[in-house]
């Protein structure tokens, strides 16, 4: 079962409360939860936001995997939810841009399918090069 911590919707309409809660991911958002960890209330000003620290914690010891909006309030309350990330190639890229200039070749090249041979064959036997269709002539302006 593949846990997420998320925002579950709650209060009237137009005026949102949300609970943080551990659900299973196949679940859907306002659906059953596994335990309340929390709440947030973007409305107030500022935003009120309550979390069990240690019960979150645990979840992501655990290997349950926060939401974006999740792991965004957790980050502003100070919290690490793991190690960072390993460097993209991208940013490899941007290393050395004179390697990334050339194009890449193929170790082998692909072999078409015999549809699209059969397709290429009939296009250039349909019209010979150089004859394309007519163009409509000018209208005489009046």
């Amino acid at each position: 079962m593949a846990v997420v911590i998320r925002l579950m919707r709650a209060g009237a309409k137009k005026r949102p409360t949300y609970r943080l809660v551990a659900a299973d991911s196949r679940r859907q958002r306002d659906g059953r939860f596994l335990e309340i960890l929390g709440h947030y209330n973007p409305i107030a000003q500022p935003h009120e936001l309550v979390v069990q620290k240690d019960r979150v914690q645990m979840w992501l010891d655990q290997g349950a995997q926060p939401s974006e909006q999740v792991a965004s309030l957790l980050r502003s309350m100070g919290m690490i939810l793991g190690k960072p990330s390993k460097p993209t190639k991208k940013k490899a890229v941007e290393a050395a841009p004179a390697a990334a200039a050339k194009p890449r070749k193929r170790a082998k090249p692909r072999k078409p399918s015999e549809r699209k041979l059969k397709a290429k064959a009939a296009r250039k036997t349909a019209r010979p090069a150089g004859a394309g269709t007519p163009k409509a002539a000018p209208k005489a302006a009046k």
